[in-house]
C-alpha cells in the first residue's frame, strides 16, 4: 500500500482536527525501516515517522490509532509540556483521546521460526531464534552433546 506524502499528511491532519482540535503544520513520512514499532515523534525535527507495515497488515483503524498515539507526542512537544511516555500528562492526553499506548503485533512477526535442539544424553528439547554452534555448546542441565531437530 504505497501512500503519496500529501495524502499521508491530509490524513494525520484531519485525525490531528479531529482529535485535537489542532492542525498538524509540521512533516509526516512512512519509514519502511521501522521494526518494531509503529511509529515515531522526533521532537528535534518534528516529524512523525509510520510504519506501512502497520497500515497494510492491520488495517486504516489501527494506523489511525497509531497516528493518534504519534500526534499525542507531537502536539504536547508544541505545548512545552512533558511529551514522553513516562509523563502524566502524555498519559492523560492518551486516556482523553482514546489513542493506544501500545502497538499491536504485527501477524507477521508473530510467526516467528525457532531452531529446536535435543540433548542427545537427557532428551532436554531447547528453542532458539538464533542458530547455536553444537560443536561449541552443550545442554546445559546434562552436559550432553546438542543435535538440530
Amino acid at each position: 500500500m504505497k501512500m503519496e506524502a500529501d495524502r499521508l499528511h491530509q490524513w494525520v491532519d484531519r485525525v490531528s482536527k479531529e482529535w485535537f482540535d489542532k492542525p498538524f503544520i509540521d512533516e509526516v513520512v512512512m519509514n519502511n525501516r521501522l521494526r518494531t514499532t509503529g511509529g515515531r515523534y522526533l521532537p528535534r525535527v518534528r516529524r512523525i515517522e509510520l510504519n506501512p507495515k502497520y497500515l497494510k497488515e492491520l488495517g486504516e483503524k489501527e494506523f489511525e490509532g497509531i497516528i493518534k498515539h504519534e500526534l499525542c507526542h507531537y502536539h504536547l512537544h508544541i505545548e512545552g509540556k512533558g511529551y514522553q511516555h513516562r509523563d502524566p500528562s502524555f498519559r492523560a492526553l492518551l486516556k482523553k483521546t482514546n489513542s493506544p499506548r501500545f502497538c499491536t503485533p504485527l501477524p507477521s512477526k508473530q510467526t516467528r521460526d525457532f531452531h529446536e535442539y535435543r540433548c542427545e544424553s537427557c532428551g532436554t528439547v531447547f528453542k532458539r531464534q538464533r542458530r547455536v554452534n553444537t560443536q561449541k555448546f552443550r545442554c546445559g542441565k546434562c552436559k550432553g552433546k546438542l543435535k538440530k531437530v
